[in-house]
């Protein structure tokens, strides 16, 4: 009988661990939950997981900070990020860091694993008919120098010549649709 598959899930919304988790392990996964990026780097001293699913801002560390210590655990590693705040930028950081796929929420199992599945990148996908909209370019710009700037919300202002109290009302809200 082969070994299940270990699946570790990364995510600090309850509600959503809950539900994902049963629906993984009704599919056959051993499956291990960390609230966390602090409590998955402990759960994967000792427990090696074969798929992960990574929720991108949550409290405490950025999500981004588990790719690299996944794979080097387990270089064959599948990992796709997930993100109600999905940008540019951090999609590419994601991939560049090693992640498999990035997803925005709401997701389900079934595109989780269909994403973790996918192995080849889709030429056919489907391209915008128009350019995006100023509020959203703007969302691109401001999440591409915080990037830059390691989070530093001061630092992104001041190179962005605005305010520290307006970034961070702009911060909070949702990103803006394309």
């Amino acid at each position: 009988m082969a070994e299940q598959q270990k699946f570790l899930i990364i995510d600090d919304d309850t509600t959503f661990t809950r539900v994902l988790a049963r629906a993984i392990t009704k599919r056959d996964f051993n499956v291990k939950v960390a609230s966390s990026a602090e409590e998955a780097l402990e759960t994967i001293k000792c427990w090696v997981p074969d798929l992960v699913s990574l929720d991108l801002k949550m409290d405490g560390a950025s999500g981004l900070t588990v790719i690299q210590p996944l794979k080097a655990t387990n270089p064959a590693v599948r990992i796709v990020v997930l993100t109600g705040y999905a940008s540019i930028t951090t999609a590419v950081e994601a991939i560049k860091l090693g992640a498999t796929q990035y997803l925005p929420k709401p997701v389900n199992a079934d595109d989780i694993l269909l994403a973790l599945e996918q192995s080849d990148a889709d030429e056919e996908v489907d391209i915008a008919n128009q350019p995006m909209s100023v509020n959203r370019l703007e969302w691109e710009h401001i999440q591409k120098v915080l990037n830059e700037h390691d989070g530093n919300v001061s630092a992104t202002a001041r190179a962005l010549d605005m305010h520290r109290r307006t970034l961070q009302r702009k911060l909070a809200k949702h990103p803006v649709r394309q």
